[in-house]
């Protein structure tokens, strides 16, 4: 007799797939951050004021392709943990937490493919590519990791990993709340929204709680499995 658990038990033959691509996302998101960090630190991309200055402004200065290739990294390690979770019977492949989650991914591409507007040349389509596929990218992770975890709810044993990935997608939808406030108070104080906020520094915090949503989905799938394995009847 086995123990009763609140999880579904992925086969056999899926476990290969938890295991590869929860443990390959959560290192492409640790390279990323790693690379990204680093451009923070040196090169002429460390002159770039964090507070006020995008991310995305990386890609434009000299060897701004080591930005691209960190944001790749980061979409296709996203993609990988996407597939741990599905394959994991976490969430179905046509699921809305599914969904959401491979906008994520696809945004990513989108924000390396359409380059950020450079502004001392003026507006262009790329640029507002660039930035409406940043916005949904942002949006849809955390909601996508919220239903995914309101769907466990019941599961007892994944709770601290539940309440991470929670507490991180709040963390992430509640950096837009200056961003909205101060759009919402423009006509009262006249001051652009984004010089009303420090755009650069709610947006670092942004990326660090949404890449850390993405390896706490890693490390749950990869503990799902686990768990499925001491679990299953032989």
């Amino acid at each position: 007799m086995t123990t009763p658990t609140t999880w579904t038990t992925p086969p056999r033959e899926a476990e290969t797939m938890v295991r590869s691509g929860a443990r390959l996302g959560v290192a492409a998101v640790a390279l990323a951050l790693l690379v990204i960090g680093a451009m923070h630190l040196v090169g002429p991309s460390s002159a770039v004021d964090p507070v006020r200055r995008t991310i995305s402004e990386y890609a434009l200065l000299p060897g701004g392709w080591l930005f691209d290739v960190a944001v790749v990294v980061l979409a296709l390690g996203s993609a990988g943990v996407l597939a741990a979770l599905v394959a994991a019977r976490l969430t179905p492949a046509r699921s809305l937490p599914s969904v959401l989650i491979g906008a994520w991914c696809v945004g990513l591409l989108l924000v390396v493919a359409f380059e950020k507007t450079n502004w001392s040349i003026g507006p262009s389509v790329s640029g507002y590519i660039h930035r409406y596929a940043s916005l949904v990218a942002f949006i849809a992770l955390p909601l996508g990791a919220l239903l995914l975890a309101r769907r466990h709810r019941g599961d007892r044993s994944a709770r601290p990993l539940r309440i991470g990935v929670r507490w991180g997608s709040w963390l992430a939808l509640a950096s837009f709340l200056p961003i909205v406030g101060a759009i919402g108070l423009r006509g009262v104080t006249g001051v652009p929204w984004w010089r009303a906020v420090p755009l650069g520094l709610l947006e670092r915090g942004l990326a660090l709680a949404e890449v850390l949503v993405v390896a706490l989905l890693g490390i749950w799938a990869l503990a799902h499995a686990r768990r499925s394995v001491v679990a299953r009847p032989e």
